[in-house]
């Protein structure tokens, strides 16, 4: 992406002398972003190309035609992309997030959340590239909320510990990294399954004669990829004027919720029955472990006038689901 500038300039002729004022056009910068295909990732493309940024997004199986492909836990690749590409910054979201696949493929999670964020930061330290860590909420055991930057860590389950130690990789190659812990994100979704957030869409609509039970125990906050990829651009612009930006910063949305609690508010948002919607107040059998409540303390942000507002979850929920509600036109019709 290119934006057009004005350039004054002189010509000189026999007899006088013209100003003229053309335009010309001037490059943005340039951020690189992994897991462009993904949930995140989309966002955050979104949010830098309407700043005027150019965009190279990296995918994998989903990459082409949009995106280039890259295999990140190939480090001849990594590489490979970061010279010829030559970023300014690199935002990192790619990542294998769910903790319950996390537990069955520990050696591809490994090697994604860890040694491919190990090679990123080793690689933008070479090329002079600002990086962008998205950590998680769950590095916390959520015993004792809400948490600031510097409380210490101590993950429950393999995917916390794997983007801890991915955090300690990035700090330990690219000490002037910045790395933006995240809680639970949705967004805009290519299949409602694609966040553990939207997914409960599915259990909204079935309001048949048979109950549904959805988790009442977890406390989570909810937040809009929008709001992160905002914060993300921000602080990428903000670190890239003030070396002193960088380390760890915490950002969520403020509304506390349970999967019930989100589940009903969606049928509200779409005036559909929930009655069928039952709070579970057990932990579910099977699932890795989770913390009870990871709330993250963002003042750190807030402080730094980096922060954004996000969008009260109902109205933020409703944009991202009317694409799936039985009436299409439900965005022209309905008001909140």
């Amino acid at each position: 992406m290119s934006r057009a500038g004005a350039e004054l300039r002189i010509l000189f002729s026999p007899g006088r002398v013209q100003l003229v004022q053309e335009e010309v056009l001037v490059q943005g910068p340039k951020v690189l972003v992994t897991g462009a295909t993904g949930l995140l990732g989309r966002a955050v493309c979104r949010e830098f190309q309407t700043g005027g940024w150019v965009v190279v997004g990296t995918g994998y199986r989903r990459a082409r035609p949009r995106f280039l492909r890259c295999d990140l836990t190939d480090e001849d690749a990594i590489r490979r992309l970061l010279q010829e590409n030559k970023p300014d910054v690199i935002i990192h979201c790619a990542a294998e997030r769910r903790p319950d696949v996390v537990d069955t493929c520990t050696e591809a999670t490994i090697n994604l959340n860890v040694q491919a964020s190990s090679t990123l930061a080793k690689e933008a330290a070479v090329v002079g590239a600002l990086l962008l860590y998205i950590s998680t909420d769950y590095v916390f055991d959520g015993r004792n909320p809400p948490y600031g930057e510097d409380d210490s860590p101590n993950p429950l389950n393999m995917y916390g510990r794997s983007k801890l130690e991915g955090e300690r990789e990035v700090q330990r190659h690219c000490p002037g990294a910045l790395i933006l812990r995240v809680p639970v994100l949705f967004g805009e979704v290519e299949s409602v399954t694609e966040s553990a957030v939207t997914s409960l869409w599915l259990k909204v609509q079935e309001a048949t004669e048979e109950s549904c039970t959805l988790d009442h125990l977890y406390q989570r906050f909810p937040t809009d990829t929008r709001s992160v990829a905002a914060v993300c651009r921000k602080l990428a612009e903000r670190a890239r004027q003030d070396p002193s930006i960088r380390g760890i910063f915490h950002f969520s949305a403020k509304e506390q919720m349970t999967k019930y609690q989100m589940a009903v508010s969606m049928a509200q948002a779409f005036n559909l029955p929930s009655n069928h919607l039952l709070p579970l107040m057990e932990v579910p059998a099977g699932s890795a472990p989770r913390p009870i409540n990871s709330q993250l303390n963002c003042s750190r942000l807030e402080l730094l006038n980096l922060s954004v507002e996000p969008p009260p979850f109902i109205s933020a929920i409703s944009d991202c689901l009317w694409p799936f509600s039985p009436d299409k036109r439900w965005k022209q019709t309905v008001f909140h």
